[in-house]
């Protein structure tokens, strides 16, 4: 009899012939799916990606003739542990992502199941239709994990859950009968039986089954709009027209795997108005809800003071969340319309009603009529799940029992148990929001378990159990939105009794009569304290880190469980964000930043990968990391990829050959210093053809890629021979990055000619420094430190005299301002060197705000450097463009692809170039020619340079100085200002 190991193997070779690089069974690809968003964690036996429909009925007859279990995943954002299991995972996201065809009259459309929410919606919007339902991670759930999790979000207000939005959809079980279910009137049922069969045997058992307990399902399935839990047998009552595609909505890949969607569509709204209402506390605004209802509104969403006081301790959102009005719970209710007057006469309805209250029920109202502020505090609520799983001082939270669902006009007693019930177990009251979509009584929240423990864990399930009895006796659900999965699927007989769940087994031993559909959930369930991601045997290897981790307490075991799986990541349109540039080009888990969070997590759990440090699967999923540093500030968790990446470079390669790519640009710095004397013949070198391909060899880099070229003379050479303005405003500090020293010189140039104009004094530092970003890149960290710690000793005196320094370079100015302080946390120069960098448009904006730039006018695009987006900002940018009058347009186009080293890397071309053919580099060709192409980043305009697109892009500087130019032509003024010379 062969081991387990032997039947896997054999099973993956099977899969392997036939589907050939779309079956991946090494470690780093078990490693990212081996969890969700939930506390499981099961590592599965192998990944396909399959790439057509009928690839899939392939897998699965190979999966039945081995026996396997097998795990159809979208997304991956469950929260329940529905898509965790010991299986063969199929992912339909990477290549069965399609919309197949639309009907506008009818409204409807017919999708492949891997499809995301968000761009499904995009390519609908021509039509002006959408699918209705919309999750808090619509950009990366799919349509096909919708389905198995009967998914709703703050939309289902008007539209409802994914079941009441399904026309029909194409099934294929694990025996293989393959067919279109859906609603089944008596003439269909009747051809059905005619035609006989497996099918037709499908059909005649649930109809029989629906018979026989038609009066149980009318009598236990709690009559609310927010009931998710256990498998929809309500959608074969007769009333109902005997839904089967309804019925398998929600069964979370237990029964059969959706091949093809068929949805209902509705109209995109034309105008919103949102009103939000303040009470003394959340259960207070609960009880407003049925007079909210009253009003008909698109959205009912509640927040209590906890949610926002953790949104405000970790910066999100903090301008809508200073317009909330005063109180303790929040109601944010949406209407929409034809027009915004519709919208906004439907909003005035509304607050003359909650103004016509008096005493405690009259809340406190703001409407709000700015679209972008709007936005922000959706985006505030949508976070949630980010922002409670990691309170800043505080224990992390978990799921368990986050998104249960009562009657909407019980929602306020059931709060004050729920509250009740959570004081007596003694979880702390700010570190447990409530929250959720009101109008439905569904409510959201995370709890601080102890899961590590055999009593944390028993407290958990105690508690958990007693929480499903207190819904069940308000005539609730267990699940309102996130299915049963593990979480809940042994205490569904506390919901709906012994008889409805002996149902369920019969409907899942009709389907799937050997349990290997995504076993261990709904039916015959694993118990809850199970599978846990973390358990009594979670003994995480100490790893010592070069950078500081204060977030995660200094522990890199609690930095690599950091991502809770939301998936925002997994985005593959970079209209509103950065991360993750490698993931929007290869669409790959493992290339994404939660998929590299889970391999880091499994390295630290010692188990699929045990070689720590050294694991090469770890150093893979790494390599194609452009270390935008996007993930920092666009990740809801805060997950820093970058900073994780050159920590793991770092002990990788201790002791060890490094790449020569390490060699050569890593070391960029001492290069550039040593080729400044002789340019031209470094780069007659770099440029001559043979040679220039044999110092790219020796240099690891790519061959596509142009070397270059070195200024003829670095700004620092001509600047100790330059007279230098002393000002009005003070001295500032230019700093002499390599890229703008040694390759563009003119960018500090005309830094200079701006500061100056605007009345600073500039000096420089007196002797050759560096930040250390290259060595910080490469993962030689050792080395980094050593030069911050030389370039802190040099600029002692400017640093404690608070002189502010201007940085040109993004990269380098993230350095000083983030990187920085976490290689030495210790030092109290490098913590005031960080609050004293500045960008040029942040010291002109703040030091200078009396200052009037130049009126360039004219249109620009503008490339946001990753680094600048993720930890400097660009507000002061904008502003300054703005006084400038010009009409600047900051791109959505994500990361250049060139991300400093990462471009000019053997082996990183193709990615690199796909990252900036995604946006950036149409949108440049197409630019008109009097358009101005803005991009601080060194890396940006060499990008853009290098691909023939026709414009010369300019950093700021460039900009403005041209425009001083134009305005000392038409001014006779004379300099102001007396001539000095440094010595």
């Amino acid at each position: 009899m062969k081991t387990r190991a032997a039947q896997a193997d054999s099973l993956v070779r099977d899969l392997c012939d036939v589907l050939g690089e779309d079956v991946r069974s090494d470690a780093g690809a078990r490693a990212a799916y081996s969890t969700d968003s939930s506390n499981y964690r099961q590592t599965p036996t192998a990944v396909v990606e399959p790439r057509t429909v009928e690839a899939v009925v392939v897998v699965v007859g190979i999966c039945r003739s081995h026996g396997a279990p097998l795990l159809a995943r979208g997304g991956g954002t469950s929260l329940a542990g529905q898509t965790t299991n010991t299986a063969v995972v199929l992912d339909f996201t990477r290549h069965l992502n399609k919309l197949i065809s639309v009907d506008p009259a009818a409204a409807t459309c017919v999708v492949e199941p891997g499809i995301a929410l968000d761009d499904l919606n995009r390519q609908l919007a021509e039509h002006g239709l959408m699918f209705g339902p919309r999750p808090s991670t619509h950009r990366s759930c799919t349509i096909g994990g919708m389905i198995g999790n009967n998914s709703c979000g703050a939309t289902a207000q008007a539209y409802g859950k994914t079941v009441d939005n399904i026309a029909r959809l194409e099934v294929l079980t694990y025996d293989g009968a393959r067919f279109w279910a859906g609603p089944t009137d008596d003439e269909a049922y009747q051809k059905v039986l005619t035609e006989g069969g497996r099918i037709a045997q499908i059909h005649r058992a649930l109809r029989e089954l629906a018979t026989d307990e038609a009066d149980e399902i009318r009598k236990r399935y709690p009559q609310i709009p927010r009931r998710v839990s256990g498998y929809n047998l309500d959608s074969l009552l007769p009333e109902n027209n005997f839904d089967l595609g309804r019925a398998l909505v929600g069964s979370e890949g237990t029964l059969a795997i959706v091949l093809q969607a068929e949805l209902l569509l509705v109209p995109v709204p034309k105008a919103k108005a949102l009103v939000v209402l303040g009470f003394p506390d959340i259960a207070a605004a609960a009880d407003a809800v049925p007079t909210v209802l009253e009003h008909d509104p698109w959205q009912l969403e509640g927040m209590d003071e906890v949610l926002i006081n953790l949104d405000r301790e970790q910066g999100l959102a903090e301008s809508a969340i200073r317009g909330l009005p005063a109180g303790g719970g929040w109601l944010t209710v949406q209407f929409t319309g034809n027009d915004p007057e519709a919208a906004e006469q439907k909003a005035h309805g509304l607050l003359e009603r909650m103004r016509s209250l008096s005493g405690e029920k009259a809340p406190h109202t703001v409407e709000i009529d700015d679209p972008a502020k709007e936005e922000r505090l959706q985006e505030a609520r949508e976070a949630g799940l980010g922002a409670t799983a990691h309170p800043l001082g505080k224990h992390e939270t978990w799921e368990g029992w986050e998104d249960s669902a009562v009657p909407p006009d019980k929602l306020g007693d059931y709060l004050r148990d729920l509250r009740s019930l959570l004081d007596e177990f003694g979880f702390d009251r700010e570190e447990t929001a409530l929250y959720g979509h009101f109008g439905q009584g569904c409510v959201h929240t995370r709890i601080p378990f102890e899961l590590r423990t055999a009593d944390g864990i028993k407290h958990y399930r105690s508690f958990v159990e007693r929480a499903a009895d207190l819904v069940v006796s308000y005539g609730g659900s267990l699940s309102g939105e996130h299915g049963d999965g593990q979480s809940r699927g042994e205490l569904l007989g506390k919901m709906f009794g012994r008889r409805l769940v002996h149902a369920f087994g019969q409907v899942k031993n009709l389907f799937d009569p050997d349990n290997r559909m995504n076993p261990g959930k709904v039916v015959a369930a694993n118990p809850l304290d199970s599978h846990l991601r973390l358990g009594t045997d979670f003994a995480p290897k100490k790893f010592l880190t070069v950078f500081a981790y204060p977030g995660d307490d200094n522990q890199f075991s609690k930095v690599a469980r950091r991502c809770v799986g939301i998936g925002s990541c997994r985005n593959s349109d970079s209209s509103d964000q950065v991360m993750c540039p490698s993931y929007m080009v290869t669409r790959d888990e493992v290339h994404s930043t939660r998929g590299r969070a889970r391999l880091l997590y499994e390295m630290v759990r010692g188990e699929t990968i045990s070689d720590g440090w050294r694991s090469t699967e770890v150093r893979d999923a790494l390599d194609l990391c452009l270390a935008c540093k996007g993930c920092k500030s666009d990740c809801p968790v805060g997950v820093d990829m970058a900073t994780y990446k050159a920590e793991f470079l770092s002990h990788h390669y201790k002791h060890r050959p490094r790449p020569r790519a390490h060699l050569s640009m890593g070391w960029l710095p001492l290069w550039a210093r040593l080729a400044a004397p002789a340019a031209g013949v470094v780069n007659a070198a770099t440029q001559a053809p043979g040679l220039k391909d044999v110092l790219k060899r020796l240099g690891g880099i790519a061959p596509e890629r142009e070397l270059p070229k070195f200024a003829p003379r670095r700004f620092t050479d001509d600047w100790a021979a330059r007279p230098v303005r002393t000002g009005a405003r003070g001295t500032v500090l230019l700093w002499p990055d390599t890229f703008s020293n040694s390759f563009h010189p003119q960018v500090m140039h005309s830094a200079v000619e701006v500061l100056q104009d605007a009345g600073f004094t500039v000096r420089l530092p007196t002797r050759s420094v560096c930040c250390g970003l290259t060595w910080i890149s490469t993962g030689q960290l050792g080395i980094a430190k050593q030069v911050l710690e030389r370039t802190l000793g040099l600029l002692r005196g400017p640093i404690r005299a608070g002189v502010p320094m201007v940085v040109l370079e993004p990269s380098c100015a993230a350095v000083f301002r983030s990187d920085g302080p976490d290689l030495l946390p210790h030092r109290e120069d490098m913590r005031r060197l960080s609050r004293q960098t500045f960008t040029l448009a942040e010291v002109l904006t703040k030091r200078a705000p009396d200052w009037e730039p130049p009126q360039v006018g004219g249109d620009a695009l503008v490339q946001t450097h990753c680094h600048q987006h993720a930890v400097l900002g660009s507000e002061a940018d904008d502003q300054l463009l703005r006084a400038a009058g010009v009409d600047a347009e900051r791109l959505g186009s994500g990361c250049c692809g060139l991300a400093g080293n990462f471009g000019f890397e053997a082996g990183h071309h193709e990615v690199s170039m796909a990252a900036a053919e995604r946006v950036l580099l149409p949108r440049v060709r197409a630019a008109g020619f009097a358009t101005a192409v803005l991009a601080d980043g060194f890396s940006c305009r060499t990008q853009i340079e290098q691909a023939d697109t026709g414009h010369e892009p300019m950093h700021l500087a460039q900009l403005l100085a041209r425009g001083l130019s134009r305005r000392k032509l038409t001014t006779s003024t004379p300099e102001a200002g007396v001539e000095e010379r440094i010595t």
